[in-house]
């Protein structure tokens, strides 16, 4: 990693001198000017988007060398996202910052580093992020222990994460405001490890603990601002909203009702609309829970009653929009609807159509190198299932990797188990199939329609399914 990051160091350098700019004194400009440029190895496309919360400030086009460099007359200090579909970053700028990149798209964020006036912040920033996506990786089994051994697991990982957060602030020159981001990432990722301890817990065990937890245990959403108009599109905060609104729903409830019920996603809505003042942050946050009720509720006589309640709630006329869009999506993945057809290739690099492979009853599952534990254990979780089921087919789908990564992946963690076939087109996979996110499960009819698009290889029920 040490030699990475020296190698990445030393070739931005070169490519800053080049550029004329120097990477560790930037360029020194007055008021707010500001430099961002970079290099993006095996590029998706031909441009990188520059954003502010969810407004596209610029686009960058990459030269003939995949390198792109711009400068910003004036550029307000602040927490700032570059996207290179279908992947994105966090970078945050201060003022005169000259902030490079490098990355290769074949392991996002993994391989990007930067260099220039404000770049220790930022590769603090992206240290916890990867720290972060380590601990979710590693604690797919934790969430299964009781109270008290998660929460020494957690607090254990807090406390080193904290540790490394006063180390590097000791010998970083780093800024109020970022200092807050920072503090924010870490609060808020734990905080979200903590609220979805409880319902993990009963989707893996079948045990509801939710009314059983310690007096004690909430005690760390009182650090926490939910209102804290700074952090409305940052997504650690959407994320932990989201997860808390969920848990609080399911709490607040006497019945033992399903997280992705009508009644459940009615409670959120209400306690959303209550407890953030905030009318961005309450709409990113409405939108949320909307997204994630489309894909688990396909009840039109429920999604009327949910819908009514979102449309006098939410007042973004562009999240409306987007939402009404995706629900449409939803209809076409309705029970015994024809599965639509989507880019896959095999091992060979081969356009397959799914329809051919339909000729016995099918569990479609997906996976991406990033999700870490989550493709192991889907993988394990079908070794299960086929000795149970040797009647059913398996085909598991990744998406985002390229071609050389994904069967690198196969054969280094030996999948062997599945139809292993891997999407060529993320946005069209994202349309079709609604898939933004990795833990979803689809069962297909031999005839090749739709028997329950929207289920969870690791539902407590999910053999119900099968039944």
């Amino acid at each position: 990693m040490h030699k990475n990051y020296i190698y990445s160091k030393l070739f931005i350098l070169s490519f800053l001198i080049a550029s004329l700019v120097s990477c560790k004194d930037g360029i020194i400009g007055g008021n707010n000017v500001a430099y961002f440029g970079g290099e993006i190895e095996n590029p998706k496309s031909k441009y990188v988007v520059f954003m502010k919360d969810d407004k596209v400030i610029d686009t960058f086009y990459l030269d003939k060398n995949n390198r792109f460099f711009h400068k910003f007359d004036s550029l307000t200090p602040g927490l700032y996202s570059f996207k290179h579909d279908p992947e994105y970053q966090y970078v945050f700028f201060d003022k005169n910052d000259s902030i490079m990149i490098r990355l290769n798209t074949n392991d996002f964020d993994n391989t990007l580093m930067f260099c220039g006036r404000g770049d220790e912040k930022n590769n603090f920033m992206m240290e916890l992020f990867l720290q972060d996506m380590n601990l979710k990786n590693n604690m797919f089994e934790v969430f299964a222990k009781d109270e008290k051994t998660f929460t020494k697991y957690i607090d254990s990982a807090y406390t080193s994460t904290t540790k490394l957060y006063d180390k590097r602030k000791s010998f970083i020159n780093w800024s109020e405001d970022f200092d807050k981001v920072a503090k924010s990432s870490i609060e808020l990722n734990f905080a979200n490890k903590k609220e979805i301890f409880p319902i993990v817990h009963e989707f893996k065990t079948g045990k509801n603990i939710k009314n059983n937890l310690q007096p004690n245990y909430y005690n760390y959403r009182e650090k926490i601002d939910v209102n804290d108009t700074s952090l409305v599109y940052y997504y650690p905060y959407l994320h932990y909203m989201s997860n808390m609104l969920n848990n609080m729903a399911l709490t607040k409830s006497k019945d033992n009702l399903d997280e992705m019920s009508l009644e459940t996603n009615i409670t959120k809505l209400k306690i959303a609309d209550t407890l953030i003042k905030n009318s961005h942050a309450k709409n990113l946050v409405i939108n949320s829970i909307a997204n994630m009720y489309l894909l688990s509720d396909q009840c039109s006589h429920n999604n009327s009653t949910f819908f009514n309640l979102y449309s006098k709630i939410v007042t973004d006329k562009k999240l409306k929009d987007e939402i009404m869009k995706t629900a449409e999506c939803v209809k076409n993945l309705k029970c015994n609807h024809v599965l639509p057809e989507v880019s896959l290739v095999d091992k060979n690099n081969k356009p397959v159509k799914i329809k051919d492979l339909l000729k016995k009853k099918t569990i479609i599952y997906f996976w991406t190198k990033q999700s870490g534990s989550h493709a192991i254990y889907s993988h394990k979780k079908v070794d299960e299932l086929k000795a149970k089921y040797p009647d059913i087919q398996f085909i598991s789908i990744n998406f985002i990797n390229s071609q050389e990564d994904w069967l690198k992946e196969i054969k280094t963690n030996n999948y062997t188990n599945s139809i292993e076939l891997r999407a060529t087109d993320f946005n069209e996979i994202k349309q079709k199939w609604v898939i933004n996110r990795v833990y979803r499960t689809m069962i297909i009819n031999a005839d090749g329609t739709i028997d329950n698009a929207f289920v969870s290889l690791f539902d407590a029920n999910f053999e119900n399914h099968l039944k």
